[in-house]
């Protein structure tokens, strides 16, 4: 079973689904509410889980009512959270187009790292998202002594990405990340992604470059569909699948993603056992 080892950043997610946004002072009814858990790190791993694989995460929750919530939520994810806060986001959803906006606090409080030796010794694929640097700096050194390839989720500039982007394999970077790819493997990263939403998913590595298409599907929530694809992505590495060619699953998968509403988990899972009944890539 290919195991992903994801480290970062979990949230509870409060998602409220509208009509329309809200303008300034204005209150609005929502079409509907859900509690979740959320952050990159963690759907990444709720991803990994459904399409198959063993899926373990690193991060840091509260040991309060919302932490145990969040935990509670995120099986059949190993979960090993080190003491921290549990940040809530607030998520809109516009019905329409699927759009959605975010207010989150995210990761606040310095973590150090526990002992690794099992989380890594079972992991065939580490994906970070570069939230809690006390977790991905220790995880990504370790992951690079023992030669496990390293992914990392970049959405946006970190200034721990100056020292963590030099122990990264694959930078799979989003639209508005704020670094071109030629900065990004000036920082010795091999292979650079790109993902564009609805446009090509662009890559380049080692001189070479290219793109491919992303499936045509009605978007009807856009929350967390970066995080799936990494999860994806990551999933298809540690199952032996080629870096380039890891790009067209990770966008079947987020695909699905952006077409559900709801338990977008179970909506995964059921488009994978459709796959020629095999949980493989």
């Amino acid at each position: 079973m290919a195991a992903v080892l994801c480290v970062g950043l979990t949230t509870l997610d409060v998602t409220q689904r509208v009509d329309a946004f809200p303008e300034p002072g204005q209150k609005i009814r929502s079409l509907g509410a859900v509690l979740s858990p959320g952050g990159p790190a963690a759907n990444a791993a709720r991803a990994v889980a459904a399409l198959g694989g063993r899926a373990a995460l690193l991060t840091a929750l509260g040991a309060d009512a919302l932490g145990e919530f969040v935990r509670a939520s995120l099986e059949p994810v190993q979960v090993t959270a080190v003491p921290g806060t549990t940040p809530v986001s607030m998520v809109v959803v516009r019905d329409a187009d699927g759009e959605r906006t975010v207010v989150s606090r995210n990761a606040s409080v310095p973590v150090e790292a526990p002992d690794l030796s099992d989380l890594l010794d079972a992991a065939d694929v580490v994906l970070l998202d570069g939230h809690h640097e006390g977790l991905v700096i220790p995880v990504a050194r370790q992951a690079k002594a023992m030669g496990l390839p390293v992914v990392l989720d970049a959405g946006s500039w970190k200034p721990v990405l100056d020292h963590l982007l030099p122990l990264v394999d694959v930078a799979a970077c989003s639209h508005g990340f704020e670094r071109s790819e030629a900065e990004v493997h000036s920082y010795g990263v091999p292979l650079v992604i790109r993902t564009q939403g609805a446009k090509p998913v662009t890559w380049s590595r080692n001189g070479s470059s290219g793109e491919l298409p992303v499936p045509a599907v009605e978007v009807k929530d856009t929350n967390g569909a970066g995080d799936v694809w990494h999860g994806a992505y990551a999933y298809a590495l540690a199952s032996g699948t080629d870096p380039v060619a890891a790009i067209g699953f990770a966008s079947e998968a987020a695909a699905v993603r952006v077409g559900a509403v709801g338990d977008w988990v179970e909506e995964l899972a059921r488009w994978q056992d459709s796959r020629s009944g095999s949980t493989s890539c």
